[in-house]
């Protein structure tokens, strides 16, 4: 994938508007009526991401590689994805089109002929991620994706960070997985902190890092506080949601995932990881993500 110049283009609705970097495909900047940012700056001092693309791995690898059939090959935490620059498609004032495609570098540590679009549309209070995976090759593609958006906390609508939480459209009372200082899926399960649909937010959530809910039942959630405007999230077909962030950072992320980091110890072919699915020769499977401003 040669380097390309990096750009952003710019979206608009009556409620919103957006930045979008062609570097990683990015959610750049998403800001109210009013400009006030709902997304968090990327400070590169605390985290340099900002609303990153997980592709074609969520998470990290044992030892950073994988093995598929008689080969074994590297790869980075979350793929490579993000760190690449999309071509631009198509754009109209409320939406854009951005393609990534498989070249001879991403064949060195991804072995498979891919294409992958992203569409970014705003209608109104509502800006929507479709992220479509296509296989180009003559071979099953195994892969996973993930959203990975991190919002401001506080939001800026003068509430203390102390007062914000996350309420799930549905009671989460399944056990939650953790990771390891590694980054790679412990056996352990732990307790749900969500009560009565609520995950009340505080710094000592994170001091053990993500929080993994691999048996979620909610379709959306909603962030912010009991006053002043909030955010819904909404994923209708991700298998796995992780919550994060650094304890003391200002901002949180909330990241629906069709995948999900190495287990400890795991050892097998790459289409035996969890959370890998399969896409046939010729096929292409799309997901979604929804991020709501309401009132």
């Amino acid at each position: 994938m040669a380097d390309q110049p990096r750009t952003r283009v710019a979206l608009h609705s009556s409620e919103l508007a957006v930045e979008i970097d062609t570097h990683g495909a990015q959610l750049f900047t998403l800001r109210d009526r009013g400009a006030r940012d709902l997304l968090w700056d990327g400070d590169p001092a605390v985290w340099s991401g900002r609303a990153p693309l997980l592709f074609p791995i969520v998470g990290v690898l044992v030892n950073g590689s994988y093995r598929c059939g008689s080969k074994t090959y590297r790869l980075p935490r979350h793929g490579f994805a993000r760190d690449r620059t999309f071509s631009i498609e198509e754009v109209t004032s409320s939406a854009a089109l951005f393609k990534l495609n498989a070249d001879e570098a991403s064949l060195l540590v991804y072995p498979f002929h891919f294409e992958l679009t992203v569409r970014f549309e705003l209608l109104g209070p509502t800006l929507t991620l479709t992220t479509s995976v296509r296989n180009k090759g003559d071979t099953d593609m195994p892969l996973s994706f993930g959203y990975h958006p991190g919002f401001r906390w506080p939001l800026p609508f003068g509430q203390p960070r102390a007062s914000h939480f996350i309420e799930f459209e549905c009671e989460e009372n399944a056990p939650i997985r953790r990771i390891d200082s590694a980054g790679l899926l412990t056996p352990t399960r732990h307790p749900t902190p969500v009560s009565q649909r609520r995950l009340t937010l505080a710094d000592g959530l994170f001091r053990d890092d993500v929080l993994i809910f691999d048996e979620i039942r909610s379709r959306s959630v909603i962030y912010g506080s009991d006053e002043g405007q909030r955010i819904q999230v909404s994923f209708p077909d991700a298998p796995y949601l992780g919550i994060w962030t650094k304890p003391g950072a200002h901002f949180i992320c909330i990241e629906p995932w069709h995948g999900v980091t190495d287990r400890q110890g795991f050892s097998g072919d790459f289409r035996e990881k969890e959370g890998v699915f399969m896409l046939p020769c010729g096929n292409s499977r799309a997901t979604t993500l929804a991020i709501t401003l309401l009132e």
